[in-house]
């Protein structure tokens, strides 16, 4: 066998470093961590805001995070399986539902600042890109955009909860170059085929496609959809109150949980050193009075 030169020596692994566990585990991208988290000398102790979103198979996570040494600090958040109390109680994770999250997110953390009725937001979705703009009294609430390791494609869900947060109230730097509907040979957004992405329109296109080519398949797929009455022409009007329902009531809400049952407890009660002294002269007691009965049914024998 020939001579293999030895690539990784002792000297390589006494000095190797191991990366961050996030690093390792494919969880974090510390390279734009950094930037998003890095904030200006002269602001000194100032929070800098992330609108951080994160997709998981059955639910969309939205939260305002900032930074501190002892680790991140959560603002405000809010999920997809709230939307059930506003009215959308299928199709928790498509895009529609993304800007649900993103709306409710932006409302709520508004109304923690008791800055909900100077900045009102875009109350209705239009599909055009919105930019709040600054109030008298006091300036928009500012927070930049954590995506994560999410591919940032045209049209993906991570910017339906971008746009809910603009049309919040939220000041969030971006450009309308990702949003559902961008032509990227003519260069420009298309508000209508925005709109439909928000209001659910894509869904309700493919449910009439699916009636007519496939009814069997459409009876599986939307088999909730079918449950609780939704056709492809009211999904647009349910969208709409759910809109104004979250505007309405962007609060969180406690889950209502039933009271833990009272189990019996085996443990000893601990004696104190008094307590333990009586009850052994009582155990002797008892012992020595056993011991006498026993004695005299011996003699009477």
């Amino acid at each position: 066998m020939p001579y293999v030169k030895a690539q990784k020596s002792k000297a390589y692994f006494k000095r190797y470093q191991v990366k961050f566990k996030r690093r390792r585990e494919g969880k974090t991208d510390y390279r734009a961590r950094n930037r998003l988290i890095n904030q200006d000398k002269n602001k000194y102790n100032t929070p800098k805001y992330r609108l951080v979103a994160r997709f998981t198979n059955k639910d969309i996570v939205a939260q305002i995070i900032h930074a501190s040494i002892s680790g991140d600090i959560v603002l405000a958040a809010a999920y997809a399986h709230e939307l059930p109390r506003y009215g959308l109680e299928v199709g928790l994770t498509n895009y529609a539902a993304a800007y649900c999250v993103g709306l409710l997110l932006a409302r709520r953390t508004l109304k923690q600042l008791e800055m909900d009725a100077e900045y009102e937001g875009n109350v209705e979705a239009t599909g055009e890109d919105f930019t709040v703009e600054p109030a008298e009294t006091r300036r928009p609430f500012r927070a930049l955009l954590d995506v994560g390791l999410i591919r940032t494609t045209t049209g993906n869900r991570v910017f339906g909860v971008l746009k809910g947060a603009l049309d919040g109230g939220i000041d969030i730097p971006h450009s309308d170059k990702r949003f559902a509907g961008f032509n990227k040979d003519s260069k420009q957004l298309d508000p209508e085929v925005h709109r439909k992405y928000i209001y659910g329109g894509h869904v309700a296109a493919y449910m009439r496609n699916l009636m007519e080519d496939e009814p069997e398949k459409y009876q599986s797929h939307f088999s909730e959809y079918i449950k609780r009455s939704i056709e492809p022409d009211t999904i647009e009007g349910m969208y709409k109150k759910v809109h104004a329902a979250i505007r309405a009531s962007p609060e969180a809400k406690k889950s209502e949980k039933a009271p833990p049952k009272e189990h019996k407890r085996y443990n000893l009660k601990k004696l104190s050193y008094e307590e333990r002294k009586a009850k052994l002269i009582d155990r002797l007691k008892a012992l020595n009075s056993a011991a006498g009965v026993d004695n005299d049914s011996d003699e009477d024998d």
